[in-house]
């Protein structure tokens, strides 16, 4: 058992979909009772001290990486371009890792290391001997049942190919953390090296918790109790208040859909933009359009009677004003418009999106994600359409109630506490989690 008084730190990088869910852990352990710190790039300092929580700087800002490199885009979904560009950046960063690892560690009692932090943070743990637990916001964990999710949508493939497949993308994960695990951040803290084939194939299984639910990932029959799904973790925003402009515009007709790419950036955003509003346009719909971190380019503001124009809103108070959202299918914006119990259009940029877009076209809440490099204003909107109808919108009502039910947050906590992280109960004058 952890000393119950030590610092609980989690480590993770990435966009605002990436970080926000650790935050919501994080304030989850703080309203159990634990100090919390956030170990990530400087642009999320603010959102993680609004929380109430420590914040320990490290060096992998992707905001700033993506809008000096928005060409990048164009390479989203080719997994091999994307590997090469993503090695030579994280072995850049890397090199302040090991000091800012150590620094954000000291005094701590448990480290969680989240997505590709998750190496950093356990070799971190191993040189403070401090416990170590993984997390991810992604189904990473092998299966025989369900492939990789780097091939979905390359249509029904034999099950006996799915651990090999495993296999091959743990080999690709090292290929691009290697120089900065390996070269970098373990000799720095006077740890071995791995294995050429890196750390992926050990025998011992390692405890990772999941922040998805069920309802839109089932939980692979195989899969060891040292992989545990969780629920989704909500980063919630209750006290925002929106501008009266956009008050007014969602009280002047019915409800509008979402616009909005969230941290995705465009090397075309011009072009892409007059795509989406002639898509608007087609469609008939009132639009509420977020221009995020750059992925669509307009001025803020009602264009129009018929379209509003913002930076962006917390999803938690508006996706349950819109009537569907067209989306990138990050995670964290999936999760929104599920709870949110909207349809959804998904629009991929890379990564993770087009696994999220067919999870939730077999759940019957989108229709077929829409290829960006090739898309059309016919086919945005013909696809806006489709996830208007009768039952997209009943079958997202049905899904939002089941996400809707689940606490992912508590049970997180409850996973600790049986793993023996947490105590099961806390000190008096702290909210109770067993």
């Amino acid at each position: 058992m952890r000393d119950s008084t030590a610092p609980i730190a989690i480590f993770t990088i990435g966009t605002q979909g990436d970080i926000r869910p650790c935050v919501a852990l994080g304030a989850g352990l703080r309203r159990a009772g634990h100090s919390v710190r956030i170990v990530t790039s400087d642009n999320f300092e603010s959102m993680v001290r609004a929380a109430g929580l420590d914040f320990f700087p490290l060096t992998a800002n992707f905001q700033s990486l993506l809008d000096s490199n928005r060409e990048m885009t164009e390479q989203g979904l080719n997994v091999a371009a994307m590997a090469r560009i993503s090695r030579r950046f994280y072995s850049e960063w890397a090199t302040h890792w090991a000091r800012q690892g150590m620094a954000a560690a000291e005094g701590a009692g448990l480290l969680i290391g989240v997505a590709n932090s998750t190496l950093l943070a356990k070799a971190v743990a191993e040189a403070r001997g401090i416990p170590f637990v993984g997390a991810q916001l992604q189904p990473l964990t092998p299966s025989r049942v369900m492939p990789p999710l780097v091939l979905s949508g390359a249509g029904k493939l034999p099950q006996a190919l799915n651990m090999p497949l495993y296999n091959v993308l743990r080999l690709l994960v090292w290929y691009v953390m290697k120089p900065a695990i390996n070269d970098l951040v373990r000799p720095q803290l006077g740890l071995p090296r791995y294995p050429w084939y890196g750390p992926y194939f050990q025998s011992r299984q390692q405890r990772v918790l999941y922040g998805f639910s069920e309802a839109v990932v089932p939980r692979p029959i195989d899969w060891p109790d040292s992989a545990q799904i969780t629920g989704y973790w909500f980063l919630d925003e209750p006290h925002w208040q929106p501008s009266q402009a956009l008050r007014d515009f969602l009280e002047a007709g019915p409800k509008p859909i979402y616009v909005g790419f969230g941290s995705m950036v465009s090397a075309q955003a011009e072009q892409f933009t007059a795509c989406v509003l002639d898509a608007i346009d087609r469609s008939g719909q009132r639009a509420v359009l977020a221009t995020g971190w750059g992925g669509l380019s307009a001025k803020e503001g009602a264009q129009d009677e018929r379209i509003f124009i913002t930076q962006g809103a917390p999803h938690d108070w508006l996706f349950p004003r819109m009537a569907a959202a067209v989306h990138h299918g990050g995670a964290g914006t999936t999760a929104a418009a599920v709870r949110a119990g909207i349809p959804s259009v998904i629009v991929p940029f890379y990564g993770d999106q087009p696994f999220w877009a067919r999870c939730l076209q077999r759940e019957g809440v989108a229709p077929p994600a829409l290829d960006r490099k090739s898309l059309s204003a016919e086919a945005l909107a013909s696809a806006i359409g489709s996830a208007l109808q009768e039952p997209a919108r009943r079958s997202a009502a049905a899904l939002g109630e089941r996400v809707r039910a689940e606490d992912g947050v508590d049970a997180a906590l409850r996973c600790l506490q049986a793993w023996g992280f947490l105590p099961s109960v806390v000190d008096a004058g702290y909210r109770a989690v067993a």
